[in-house]
């Protein structure tokens, strides 16, 4: 076995989000006078933390009030409607679970809110990771190595013996912050050209594939 551990990014990369994504922002934006969103504009805006989706689905000079209610409305609405049509991509699970039985650690680091990746890993992947951490008050977000580290440090793994798997060029850069390897997929919200010209190094396009790179 190649690593010890892999930690995954969640939107994008074992969960299909999108739909919920989309709806959640439009709603919020809705409620409070503003334009909506194709989910295609809302897949270009995900990436950096739901504080700066809402920035970039607002107007540009919206006054910050206003960006904040839209913060919170969207919070209220998503963590009723985080799991109403997200689904895991195809295959996720059986990775997880050769990966577990092949005594490779797991975990999720992601920059959507805590309450959200916690809710969604109890919901789809109850028991397939060792820890999973979402975006937490005093914790850089991605592409900062800060989540990465602590979760290399919680479960003892040194980041040798540990790849980080992504679909976008946040994880990308979070990979090389943290000093680890990478393993980007293809299926996710960005595109294999954008991911090419943002430095991917290897691109998957299926999850036997990760598990061939982890276990062989």
């Amino acid at each position: 076995m190649r690593y010890q551990l892999a930690i995954f990014d969640m939107d994008g990369t074992i969960l299909d989000t999108l739909e919920d994504l989309t709806d959640s922002v439009n709603y919020a934006l809705d409620h409070f006078g503003f334009p909506i969103h194709s989910k295609e504009e809302i897949c270009s805006f995900v990436g950096n933390g739901i504080r700066k989706l809402i920035e970039r689905a607002v107007p540009s000079e919206t006054e910050p009030i206003f960006v904040e209610q839209v913060y919170e409305g969207f919070k209220k609405y998503y963590k009723e409607h985080c799991a109403d049509k997200t689904k895991p991509y195809p295959g996720i699970i059986a990775l997880l679970k050769e990966l577990r039985q092949a005594g490779c650690k797991t975990a999720v680091v992601s920059n959507k809110a805590d309450f959200a990746v916690q809710n969604l890993c109890e919901k789809y992947f109850y028991g397939l990771f060792d820890i999973a951490v979402g975006e937490q008050e005093g914790i850089l977000k991605k592409p900062a190595p800060d989540s990465v580290e602590k979760v290399l440090k919680l479960l003892g793994v040194p980041k040798e013996n540990a790849v980080y798997i992504g679909d976008s060029d946040v994880d990308i850069e979070t990979a090389r912050n943290a000093g680890m390897d990478e393993i980007i997929v293809g299926w996710g919200f960005r595109t294999c050209q954008f991911l090419k010209e943002k430095g991917a190094k290897q691109i998957v396009f299926t999850p036997e594939e990760i598990a061939q790179k982890i276990l062989l």
